[in-house]
């Protein structure tokens, strides 16, 4: 099985840091040269598409939007590909990763379905992972009525990341800057947002190892706020058609031939469905949008999206917090915890709070809230180095009375309810926080320095006491049954780690479910990654 990606290569972040590729700089690759713009608009909902019609109809109040969680991966696939088969008119789809797997071809393929039959569809990427994937993703760029464009780009080295870094070294502080967003809206009707890129583990999609992960399905008052965030960055000066970034002389006819190729059904066959009913009971939204209505639930909510000009560093903070950007996603969950009365739930697979995040958490402290959080032990984690930025901060939160959980690769894969993330390890990479038990975020944000201040992100934050329920309770599982409680041992300041195995407590002493070596590593890479990069 393919590694797990990382959100940055670990080689990148600290060689950068170091110097030590500065050698291997061949040029200044800048961002390509402007293009000519025609501005393009997101279409509105219409009921002259079946989708549009349902949503019409479903919704009981024109305030209101309405959701339906995804945790199970096979659902949140299931819900893309039935929206891309079923728009009419428009599909506007933004994603950090599409891998170039079974699931990322696939999806490739539905979108390029889609357009053949009439439907415009805007294709917005960030060009970070497409090293290799040119010739793939200029014959989808062939098809008619389909645009792709992709954001932040590497003009040079395209072939491999070691290339693209090396021919960019003199304009990192633009190359580190990345879209992390994730986006998924079908004719201005229904959309599904979350903490899913697209790819085989994302959606368990694999035997081995799976993320744990979190989108949500949304209709009504939302979707035109997300489709004009997406207008944001599709319209943005950061972005550029695939076509002016690689030049191709390939006749636009061979350059489909060359996509189906690629991407038939000898190298990409469907995925697996959806099963019956998910671990919240629902069965797949498909079955709601066949049957003309949607089952949701209907509340208040709000969307944000960080300005696509943090490509550039345009942008005041304090302690890692935007200070005038009130749209920034950061900027809204942090007034939301500062708003709450009792306790917060905070989950992020990377997480290292900085200082400002500290300072923050002993205020909800004073004012007597709970904090709880949930993030990937160095077991589970894909990014160990970022894992040291965490482990930085571990004692200070424990001493301020936070409650914390680390996700366990192995407790994942044994667990009945869990199991079915892999039969290798699970990993975190949910990105949610529950505030008072009322107020819910969901999006793609992590709670760490590379979402404060280097990526663009996007988040939902919905008022329903019944969606936090929701998520609440998929918490207390994941705690139970795939996670180790961390604490100081009693009467010390030493660290040891908490599961309970057939009710008898299990105490461990060093990082669980790792090896020696894998603490080596960890002890040698502390000093070597500044916080800034993580």
């Amino acid at each position: 099985m393919r590694a797990l990606p990382s959100r940055w290569p670990q080689w990148v972040r600290l060689g950068l840091a170091l110097g030590a590729l500065l050698f291997l700089a061949s040029g200044c690759a800048m961002l390509p040269a402007e293009f000519e713009r025609t501005p393009s608009r997101a279409v509105p909902l219409s009921p002259d598409t079946a989708l549009g019609r349902i949503a019409k109809s479903a919704q009981p109040d024109p305030d209101l939007s309405g959701f339906r969680l995804m945790p199970g991966g096979d659902f949140a696939l299931d819900t893309r590909l039935e929206l891309a088969r079923r728009a009419q008119r428009t599909l506007d789809v933004q994603y950090y990763q599409i891998h170039n797997d079974e699931t990322g071809r696939y999806l490739l393929r539905t979108l390029r379905d889609a357009a053949l039959r009439g439907v415009r569809v805007r294709l917005l990427m960030d060009d970070l992972y497409t090293s290799g994937e040119d010739e793939l993703l200029l014959g989808l760029a062939a098809t008619p009525n389909l645009e792709l464009r992709l954001f932040n780009p590497f003009p040079a080295g395209r072939g491999s990341m070691l290339g693209r870094f090396s021919a960019s070294l003199f304009d990192f502080s633009r190359v580190n800057r990345r879209m992390h967003n994730k986006l998924f809206i079908a004719d201005g009707a229904m959309a599904v947002a979350g903490g899913r890129n697209i790819g085989n583990e994302y959606f368990t999609q694999t035997a081995g190892a799976n993320f744990i992960d979190l989108d949500t399905f949304v209709a009504g008052a939302l979707i035109p706020r997300l489709a004009s965030l997406f207008d944001q960055y599709w319209n943005s000066d950061y972005v550029r058609p695939i076509e002016t970034v690689v030049a191709s002389s390939v006749p636009r006819e061979e350059r489909q031939r060359r996509f189906e190729a690629l991407s038939g059904p000898q190298t990409t066959p469907p995925p697996r469905p959806p099963a019956p009913n998910d671990v919240l009971g629902y069965s797949p939204i498909v079955e709601d949008i066949k049957a003309g209505r949607l089952g949701l639930i209907w509340t208040r909510a709000e969307a944000y999206a960080d300005s696509p000009d943090r490509v550039i560093g345009k942008q005041v903070t304090y302690g890692g917090i935007p200070l005038l950007d009130v749209d920034s996603v950061r900027y809204n969950v942090i007034e939301q915890i500062r708003r709450g009365r009792s306790d917060v739930t905070i989950v992020s697979p990377y997480l290292i709070p900085g200082k400002g995040g500290l300072e923050a958490m002993r205020e909800v402290r004073r004012r007597g809230m709970k904090i709880s959080v949930v993030t990937n032990s160095l077991a589970a984690t894909d990014e160990p180095v970022v894992h040291t930025g965490y482990r930085r901060y571990r004692e200070d939160m424990l001493r301020l009375g936070a409650e914390i959980h680390e996700l366990s690769s192995q407790r994942t894969r044994r667990s009945v309810r869990l199991g079915l993330f892999g039969t290798q390890i699970g990993r975190l990479h949910a990105k949610s926080a529950v505030i008072d038990g009322r107020t819910l975020f969901v999006g793609s944000m992590n709670f760490d320095p590379r979402s404060d201040v280097h990526n663009t992100e996007i988040g939902l934050i919905i008022f329903s006491p019944e969606m936090a329920q929701q998520v609440l309770k998929l918490i207390e599982v994941l705690k139970q049954q795939g996670a180790y409680k961390v604490r100081f041992a009693p009467g010390t300041e030493r660290i040891e780690w908490v599961s309970e195995e057939a009710g008898v407590e299990q105490v461990l002493t060093s990082e669980p479910d790792s090896t020696f070596w894998d603490r080596l590593m960890l002890e040698i890479l502390a000093p070597l990654a500044p916080e800034s990069l993580l």
